[in-house]
């Protein structure tokens, strides 16, 4: 998936200008040229030139302090301090671009991140808005639930769960599954202890079925407040050696929307479809009897 492209505003441009090398260089050329000026032509106003200095300088200045407030700035290692310094380029180099590259990103409002990072990033989103002044409080988080036992084994992310639950705020979690799984036995034992474990938690719970939602409302998310939308662009598995998720920063009230068009309101809300089936499923699952046509007739139903 690919981020939107925004709009650069006049703010945008003018924060580029104030940045730009070209117009600094030009500055920094005319502060040497004004007093050399004056030197070389007596006939040109003294206060004039001084004035012109001054606005120079004091830009300068300014844009100096800006730069400093806008952009990281980072110690380059000596490579004469190091054994072998042709080798230790190489190496800083290749890391010094990679490390611009992911600083680029982030000032463009997105990250992208693999493997083990993204659970340890959703987890940093979560702590963020607990220890954060954001409004509102909430998480909204759909679930491409292909296999619920991966969530139960995110101890870490439950607990983080907890702690914003337990400080004010509110977590709805929306399991979408295929009807094929949701009419398995095996799938509903695991979804319904996976549920059990969340409402535990404090967590509203909603299910959606997959086959019924356009391609757009199909995606893994997780919305922050209305600050922050991770998007799980490769699933991750238990081991997570797999999995791609990008966070973004702008436009999050189209996903915030997306979400809310799927949770919906009344009968058709997704916590009154996995009301009604739990009805049907939890019994059955209580007494070991399972009657997959029955089950496969309340999923059509849903």
């Amino acid at each position: 998936m690919s981020a939107v492209p925004v709009r650069r505003d006049w703010a945008d441009r003018a924060v580029a200008g104030v940045a730009s090398p070209l117009l600094n260089g030009i500055i920094g050329v005319a502060g040497v040229a004004v007093p050399v000026a004056a030197w070389v032509n007596d006939k040109l106003n003294t206060n004039v030139l001084l004035a012109v200095e001054t606005v120079l300088l004091l830009f300068a200045v300014a844009s100096h302090m800006w730069l400093r407030r806008i952009y990281v700035q980072l110690r380059r290692a000596n490579s004469h301090d190091m054994s072998d310094a042709q080798f230790f380029d190489l190496v800083r180099s290749q890391l010094e671009r990679e490390l611009i590259a992911d600083f680029g990103e982030i000032a463009d409002g997105h990250l992208q991140v693999y493997a083990s990072e993204v659970p340890r990033l959703s987890v940093l989103l979560f702590k963020v808005l607990i220890e954060s002044d954001s409004q509102p409080r909430r998480v909204l988080a759909a679930d491409l639930t292909t296999n619920p036992n991966l969530l139960t084994q995110r101890r870490e992310y439950l607990a983080v769960n907890r702690r914003l639950i337990e400080s004010g705020g509110t977590v709805q979690r929306l399991f979408i599954g295929w009807a094929e799984d949701l009419a398995r036995e095996s799938y509903a034992q695991s979804l319904t202890q996976l549920i059990n474990h969340h409402r535990a938690l404090g967590v509203q719970c909603g299910i959606a079925v997959r086959d019924r939602l356009r391609a757009e409302q199909a995606v893994d998310f997780v919305v922050v407040s209305g600050a922050a939308v991770l998007v799980e662009e490769e699933q991750g598995d238990a081991d997570y050696t797999h999995g791609r998720s990008s966070v973004y920063f702008k436009q999050v009230d189209r996903w915030t929307g997306r979400f809310e068009s799927i949770w919906s309101h009344g009968a058709d809300s997704a916590p009154f479809v996995l009301q009604s089936y739990e009805a049907v499923v939890r019994p059955m699952l209580d007494a070991g009897v399972w009657d997959a046509a029955r089950v496969r007739a309340a999923v059509s139903e849903l």
